[in-house]
């Protein structure tokens, strides 16, 4: 079964990311509250597998919340999967495209940036369908 792990909250460029138990997601602007959300990035997912296959490559157990995605979840695969819907408990998104990872991942750790690169690693973007409060434990399906 995929489920939606963790809710992160941006509140400002650079800050730190909040972690939230739920959170109102809104067409065209992604989470509420969080600093990086409307245009093509409204929401950006990481899949729990692919942030730890690369920490296997790394040899190291570090946090996904050095990410900086919205959301991690588990169960699901996102290579190629640009163009279609996921919908997350009662939230209707549609993947965009690959988040790609920056040299800023080597602050976090030396070589993270490489290891997140095959197999869209880093994760995902993607634009709001239908709006509405996504939760902890959330089921997640392809649609």
């Amino acid at each position: 079964m995929s489920t939606l792990v963790q809710i992160w909250i941006r509140p400002a460029t650079r800050a730190p990311l909040k972690p939230v138990a739920e959170a109102v997601v809104e067409v065209g602007a992604g989470l509420v509250g969080d600093h990086a959300g409307g245009g093509k990035r409204q929401v950006t997912l990481l899949s729990r597998e692919a942030w730890q296959a690369a920490c296997r490559d790394l040899d190291a157990e570090l946090d996904p919340v050095s990410r900086r995605a919205n959301l991690l979840v588990e169960g699901v695969d996102f290579v190629e999967t640009r163009g279609r819907r996921l919908r997350v408990g009662e939230v209707l998104l549609e993947v965009a495209g690959e988040t790609k990872p920056c040299e800023l991942m080597d602050d976090t750790h030396l070589g993270l940036w490489d290891a997140l690169k095959p197999d869209w690693r880093g994760g995902v973007f993607a634009q709001v369908i239908e709006g509405g409060t996504v939760r902890q434990g959330d089921a997640l399906e392809w649609v």
